[in-house]
């Protein structure tokens, strides 16, 4: 018995050595120094990319803010034909007006990009600008075109 331990030691310190047995890097938590930020956040909301949306606002696409143990993930998309927005990301930190999520963005707008998909990466921010009642996204210009996108999330 006490040689099948060793035999099992051995084999993992030699894993861990060599890469081949790597931890797996802890998921930090979302930073949230406005609770009541945080509860206006976590649920599902409205979304809208200007390009897609009708001229009477009736065609929002739906996001998602959920609190999975402390980690705040969002997901959502908006659709009208062949055209569609899609977030799907990692809330980093909830202020009072503000919040970073690292995640994509990916837009398909016929008439931006010659159709063809533009995605974003990394850490954005969306905030609330004077009594609006949205969070807009605040990297607002297309990397794919040189166009100006509002990404706007409504609150409910």
């Amino acid at each position: 018995m006490k040689k099948i331990q060793v035999i099992s030691i051995g084999l993992a310190l030699s894993l861990w050595q060599t890469g081949l047995w790597a931890q797996p890097e802890p998921q930090e938590i979302t930073l949230v120094s406005s609770p009541a930020a945080a509860r206006k956040l976590v649920g599902r909301h409205k979304l809208n990319l200007q390009w897609i949306g009708s001229e009477n606002w009736s065609e929002f696409g739906n996001i998602k803010v959920i609190d999975r143990q402390g980690i705040m993930l969002i997901r959502g998309q908006q659709t009208k034909g062949d055209d569609y927005l899609q977030i799907d990301g990692r809330i980093l930190n909830i202020e009072d007006k503000q919040f970073t999520f690292q995640g994509k963005i990916v837009t398909r707008v016929s008439h931006i990009n010659k159709g063809q998909s533009c995605e974003r990466n990394g850490e954005m921010v969306f905030k609330i600008t004077e009594n609006r009642k949205y969070w807009r996204l605040q990297q607002m210009l297309n990397p794919c075109d040189p166009v100006t996108d509002y990404v706007d999330i409504f609150m409910r």
